[in-house]
């Protein structure tokens, strides 16, 4: 089938790449003729396990092309996919101009019947504006269908090939069965295509990430209970895990959660239902909490210098807000930087892919090194803020060495504190003494 992705940010480009790779024949639109051009190249822009060869191979058989000119690429297509960013506003709603902007110039660029999906997470009631402005646009016949992404960063392409579920929201049986067409080789495996109405698909982005959120949030509040009254988070964590009814995912206490997503998601559905009349108190103290956690991280880190930590200098591990990816939007390791910036603190950071990132966020700010080792050279404390696989288990003999004083602030609890206490390490993580 012909298609065409209207965005190439992180989601556009995966789901391009990932509807070429079945064999469809698909155009990635964009405006930045720079961007496009380094993708015809094979140089990526985001650091996602898989996606560079998958769009090497796809650009040589010619079944994935990047262009810059939408009415073609529209007219060529007969699936146009929207998949631009939806920001937040100040006061947490999404920002939806891009999205209505791509809409528009889908209508002005049709010459014939096209389906128009919107994967872009986006408030309850958006397609039903995409459909009024095609249809103040063109003469055309048209379908809106909502097609909400699921993808993990750091995990995005096997997530694409290999969905839990796919979802559909369309209004008619003809967009239905194009839909169908196109994810039915992405799940051979048998999990369902589950076909609803429009207003629903939309509604399901956003709750399935309010929700993954909530059970972080509930993770750190608890393991900051356990804390106070000397109970071990992970032991109640595996106690809670057992359990069917609950499940052993999203339920880590740490850093909290960060991302272009589930920040982002929350306060739009917080925002969504005060349009609406509703007060949503478990969505906002869920983004309340998970925005304290990283404060009181930084606080213990304070409390062990009694605030005096002018002239120190702390290694960093980790810069994404996740492991596999060099995103670093809402990344708890920005707070946590600031924050010691602002009480004279210097910091060394390393991170396997986010380097690049962080120095077009704090610039000369801080040093950047090209290893985890040589950040703590010269250190007084090593903190631990993203946990990547290379994290887990280092040489532990080595940090004691290294580091100034052999202390460890542990925001993802990769540690053990028996373990560290047999090598002589100061160490501070969170739910546990």
């Amino acid at each position: 089938m012909k298609l065409c992705v209207i965005g190439t940010g992180y989601v556009g480009l995966v789901a391009g790449t990932c509807l070429a790779s079945m064999g469809n024949d698909v155009i990635c639109v964009d405006k930045d003729t720079e961007k496009l051009g380094k993708l015809e190249k094979g140089i990526i822009p985001i650091y996602e396990p898989g996606l560079e060869n998958l769009i090497k191979e796809n650009v040589k058989e010619k079944r994935l092309k990047f262009s810059n000119d939408l009415a073609a690429s529209v007219r060529a297509s007969k699936v146009c996919f929207i998949a631009v960013g939806t920001p937040q506003e100040e006061d947490g709603s999404a920002d939806l101009s891009a999205v209505f902007a791509v809409a528009k110039s889908i209508a002005e660029a049709m010459d014939g019947y096209k389906v128009v999906v919107n994967k872009s997470t986006v408030p309850v009631g958006t397609c039903d504006k995409i459909a009024e402005i095609l249809k103040e646009n063109t003469s055309c016949e048209f379908d809106v269908v909502s097609n909400p992404e699921f993808l993990k960063q750091g995990s995005a392409v096997d997530d694409f090939l290999k969905p839990d579920r796919v979802v559909i929201g369309s209004d008619n049986e003809r967009s239905t069965e194009i839909m169908q067409e196109i994810y039915s080789p992405f799940v051979r495996t048998g999990n369902p295509i589950i076909i609803m109405d429009v207003k629903s698909a939309e509604m399901t982005k956003y709750a399935s990430n309010a929700f993954l959120a909530v059970k972080i949030s509930y993770a750190n509040e608890i393991a900051n209970i356990c804390e106070c009254v000397g109970a071990n988070a992970e032991m109640v964590r595996k106690g809670m895990c057992s359990d069917r009814r609950i499940g052993n995912q999203f339920l880590f206490p740490g850093l909290g959660y960060g991302g272009s997503c589930f920040p982002k998601d929350v306060r739009a559905l917080v925002s969504l239902a005060k349009d609406n009349g509703y007060t949503c108190e478990m969505l906002g103290a869920t983004d309340n909490i998970n925005l304290r956690q990283r404060y009181i991280f930084i606080n213990k880190i304070l409390k062990r210098y009694n605030s005096e930590i002018k002239g120190k200098t702390f290694a960093l591990w980790g810069l994404a807000f996740k492991p596999n990816t060099n995103d670093m939007r809402e990344a708890p390791s920005i707070s946590i930087i600031n924050e010691l910036l602002k009480h004279g603190a210097k910091i060394k950071a390393f991170d396997p892919k986010a380097m690049d990132t962080a120095k077009g966020i704090f610039g000369d700010k801080i040093e950047y090194v090209d290893s985890s080792y040589d950040a703590l050279k010269g250190a007084d404390a090593l903190i631990l803020a993203t946990e990547w696989n290379e994290f887990r288990n280092p040489d532990f003999s080595v940090i004691k060495n290294e580091l100034k004083m052999p202390i460890i602030f542990d925001g993802r609890n990769q540690y053990s504190p028996k373990l560290m206490k047999e090598y002589g390490i100061e160490y501070f993580c969170i739910g546990k003494k």
